[in-house]
């Protein structure tokens, strides 16, 4: 399974990268996942519903699960670490992770002009390319933002993991 990250500063257009490039790696037939970290509490089921219930008197684990989809929601003490999640995947061809801008795996940054601000790769070997809306000088590829086609043949063809 290949692991590729997807960061940038906030609202650079992170998840519009990930939804692209997921819609591209489905239609060259592979089998992808994603992972997104959230810097804020969240939660998939909303007071009222069964699962909410369960938590809400004590369960440590709740699964909910129908003939074509399953959600497992766990209480943490601690964050997980990146490996653990990806640990958690069932098999696949492509992992997108949309955050953990510091961790050790390769990623591609969403850099938009527009919103200003420096390049997270200027500090971060682990950047291995920029998709971008305006003209760069840096010792990375520069990629057109919007040309989806070429960001996933690059990803494709690193040999990173």
């Amino acid at each position: 399974m290949k692991v590729y990250g997807v960061t940038g500063w906030k609202n650079a257009g992170k998840t519009t990268m990930v939804e692209r490039l997921v819609r591209e790696f489905r239609a060259r037939g592979l089998r992808v996942s994603t992972l997104k970290h959230s810097h804020h509490g969240f939660d998939i089921d909303h007071e009222g519903k069964d699962s909410f219930r369960h938590r809400a008197a004590g369960a440590g684990e709740v699964i909910v699960a129908s003939g074509r989809r399953v959600a497992q929601i766990t209480e943490l003490e601690e964050a997980l670490p990146l490996e653990a999640l990806l640990a958690r995947l069932g098999p696949c061809d492509m992992v997108l992770i949309e955050g953990w801008k510091r961790d050790s795996h390769p990623k591609i940054e969403v850099h938009r002009g527009e919103k200003g601000g420096g390049l997270i790769a200027e500090e971060d070997p682990t950047i291995r390319a920029v998709a971008s809306d305006v003209a760069l000088d840096i010792d990375r590829p520069v990629m057109d933002l919007n040309d989806i086609p070429a960001i996933a043949d690059f990803i494709l063809a690193d040999p990173a993991r």
